[in-house]
């Protein structure tokens, strides 16, 4: 462990006589507090907020991930470039110790990096609203939306089963299905889907004075405030395109069964009047009080036929859900900054795989190809799968399982969650410690020391 523990000091000092260290430092120190400055969001100071938590993370993730890929490479590279690694062999040194000690100290620097980034934009997120002048009420907003971490609840799906096949037999009856299209699965497994895709839709579908309703089980708020609320997230879109058009509408909130079976009245139900635009995410605060003691909840939305035109049409993914405070920032804060190290740890090792047997130059592009593919690989797997069948086959074969098997960066993006208050639990924390770092970076380490222990350092000249 000495041995190791040496050699990481060694790396750390090479990496502050690079300079490049001293002008990441730089770049952070100046370039955070002005982002504080210049971001404005949407005007309001939880836009701001979320705008300065967006780019200072990103700007983060984004120096230390360079910063890592080069050392990492550099320190392997310039030993064997220099013939400096043939005077640490010969002591009773290991090669694998020498990989390992090059590892610490790239993550020991990496991660001091991360811990000053993070308490510089943590302390200047703090002081935003203070520098806004926001009054009482306006914190007390911020602490609901930004400054907490909410988990969500989508309504119960609606089974559409039976409307599905009442709708083929209907189609049947009127021939418009044959028996040859019964006998493939594959045609009738699209008509089904087809189906059903168009009945699920026509259950998030309002038209003028109809009534739209939502079931949510198993609401449980946990809460120290005297007075515990929740938040109904919704997002809505209409059939012609109107991007300024706005929609009036009457939310109904709480346990209809009340109302539906006509039972005694426990809990009251909330309702709000509301004007809101079409395509953007709105929130409203709801008392807790309105929730069933066995955890039911309703959510009714009503379209005004007198006030609107158009039908209105809650998107499937994200069109509505109920979120309530799971935990507090600070916990939050910390597990987001904890997906940013697990990412530089994966490059780290992947960096010192890369330099057992490339050169620096190509060693680095192969890790940025990597780093860009994996904080795109969401995007690239949609993009394939628009494609057509002969072009979709070749890519799940080719193209799908290389990608598969880069860490999903944008998948656990921490600016997603402390951008909308959402919570980063700590089984999802898990669940990337094990992809990133415990399955693939530790794979990647491996194989870089099988090939440096095989690799010839010199050769014997006579």
């Amino acid at each position: 462990m000495k041995s190791i523990w040496a050699i990481a000091s060694n790396t750390v000092k090479q990496s502050l006589r690079m300079k490049i260290a001293v002008v990441f430092i730089i770049l952070l120190v100046v370039l955070l507090p002005v982002l504080g400055l210049v971001t404005s969001g949407d005007g309001t100071i939880k836009g701001r907020l979320q705008t300065f938590i967006s780019y200072s993370l990103s700007l983060t993730s984004l120096l230390i991930c360079l910063l890592t890929i080069v050392v990492s490479i550099y320190s392997v590279t310039s030993d064997l470039d220099t013939c400096q690694i043939h005077t640490v062999v010969t002591k009773p040194v290991r090669r694998f110790q020498v990989l390992l000690g090059k590892l610490l100290g790239v993550v020991l620097l990496g991660s001091f990096l991360l811990l000053f980034a993070s308490v510089l934009i943590f302390f200047v997120t703090i002081y935003i609203p203070k520098s806004m002048g926001a009054d009482e009420s306006g914190l007390i907003r911020l602490k609901n939306e930004f400054f907490t971490a909410r988990a969500g609840l989508a309504p119960t799906p609606v089974d559409v089963s039976d409307q599905v096949a009442q709708e083929m037999r209907n189609l049947q009856q009127k021939g418009q299905i044959s028996p040859e299209m019964l006998s493939d699965k594959q045609t009738l497994q699209r008509i089904i889907n087809e189906i059903t895709l168009a009945k699920e839709q026509a259950t998030r579908s309002a038209a003028p004075g109809q009534e739209l309703i939502w079931q949510f089980k198993n609401v449980k708020i946990k809460s120290a405030d005297s007075n515990p609320t929740f938040f109904v997230r919704f997002k809505y879109d209409v059939p012609v395109t109107r991007p300024d058009m706005e929609i009036y509408s009457r939310w109904a909130v709480g346990d209809d069964r009340q109302i539906k079976y006509g039972t005694p009245v426990k809990t009251r139900i909330a309702q709000f009047d509301r004007k809101d635009k079409i395509r953007t995410f709105y929130e409203i605060e709801v008392p807790a009080e309105v929730i069933a003691d066995d955890g039911y909840l309703a959510v009714g939305f009503l379209n005004i036929a007198n006030l609107n035109s158009s039908s209105v049409i809650f998107p499937r993914e994200d069109g509505i859900e109920v979120l309530y405070k799971a935990d507090d920032f600070v916990p939050n804060y910390i597990r987001s900054v904890f997906l940013i190290f697990f990412r530089m740890v994966f490059l780290a090792c992947l960096g010192i795989f890369a330099s057992t047997f490339l050169s620096m130059p190509v060693a680095v592009l192969l890790c940025l190809l990597v780093y860009v593919a994996g904080s795109a690989s969401g995007f690239i797997m949609e993009s394939f799968e628009t494609l057509g069948e002969n072009v979709g086959l070749l890519y799940s074969y080719t193209i799908k399982p290389i990608v598969s098997l880069l860490p999903q960066f944008d998948k656990y993006n921490p600016s997603q969650y402390l951008i909308d208050g959402r919570l980063l639990s700590w089984p999802f924390l898990a669940k990337a410690v094990l992809l990133i770092v415990c399955i693939k970076a530790v794979i990647l380490l491996l194989i870089g020391i099988l090939i440096f222990n095989r690799r010839e350092l010199a050769k014997i000249t006579v």
